[in-house]
């Protein structure tokens, strides 16, 4: 049986944190912390971005991972959130398994258009390159601490990282969903920063446009990952989004 590295936490209906390229499983400890005291059963597994064989490594082959996650711990009617590339694959689960997502929520989600590093990284052996590199995808640049730098620092400076790195980069670039995006009808909340860099505000305004059950949450002096610069107002937004869809229901 495959071997699965995950965190889950608390008890009651099922939210799966989905992190990005560079984004680990410390990214959404507020997130964690906050539902999982909430009658939340709060899972965040850890995407196989380094174990898969180099040819296998497309955000498609990190879907398939999820849906065998999912079967592996018996789960159904799932909420789905994703940051970054973790976006893009909960949106790719989606139109493939509708029926088993209840909710999908998306914060600085690839799938349409980003800016990335640079195919290159031209300069990853200058570690200030790298520190305003990664304090760029913030808006506060404090929030990028000497542990987030270091690691990307790191990752791209690892030969092998750093060619799993660009390739999935160039598969979530290669997989536009412009044309799926209409065909998910599962409830999607949107919860973007003002200021995000690597995916604009246009980003999720197309998000809205073409997601036909979407509804869009801005939060200001933010940029590309809200969890982590603003837990408590992202917290609010999306447990108040949750509560909302339940009285529906």
């Amino acid at each position: 049986m495959k071997k699965y590295n995950y965190i889950e936490k608390g008890e009651g209906e099922a939210i799966i944190l989905l992190h990005g390229l560079m984004g680990g499983l410390s990214n959404f400890k507020d997130v964690i912390n906050f539902f999982s005291l909430k009658n939340y059963k709060v899972i965040i597994p850890e995407l196989p971005i380094y174990s898969l064989p180099l040819k296998e490594t497309t955000v498609t082959a990190f879907s398939d991972f999820l849906e065998e996650f999912i079967k592996y711990k018996n789960l159904s009617k799932v909420i789905l959130l994703g940051n970054s590339l973790g976006g893009h694959i909960g949106l790719i689960y989606s139109n493939k398994n509708p029926n088993s997502v209840k909710s999908l929520i998306l914060t600085g989600s690839s799938g349409l258009y980003e800016n990335s590093m640079g195919e290159s990284y031209p300069k990853r052996e200058n570690y200030n390159y790298i520190k305003r590199k990664t304090e760029e995808v913030f808006f506060n640049p404090e929030v990028a601490t000497k542990e987030i730098v270091d690691e990307v620092f790191e990752t791209v400076n690892n030969r092998d990282k750093l060619v799993r790195t660009l390739a999935i980069a160039k598969s979530a670039i290669r997989h536009n969903m412009s044309g799926e995006l209409p065909n998910i009808k599962t409830p999607t909340l949107l919860i973007w920063g003002e200021n995000d860099l690597v995916t604009p505000p246009e980003v999720a305004r197309e998000f809205e446009s073409l997601l036909p059950n979407s509804e869009l949450k801005w939060i200001k002096k933010c940029g590309h990952a809200p969890m982590m610069e603003y837990p408590n107002v992202f917290n609010r937004i999306l447990f108040n989004w949750l509560h909302q869809k339940n009285d529906k229901l």
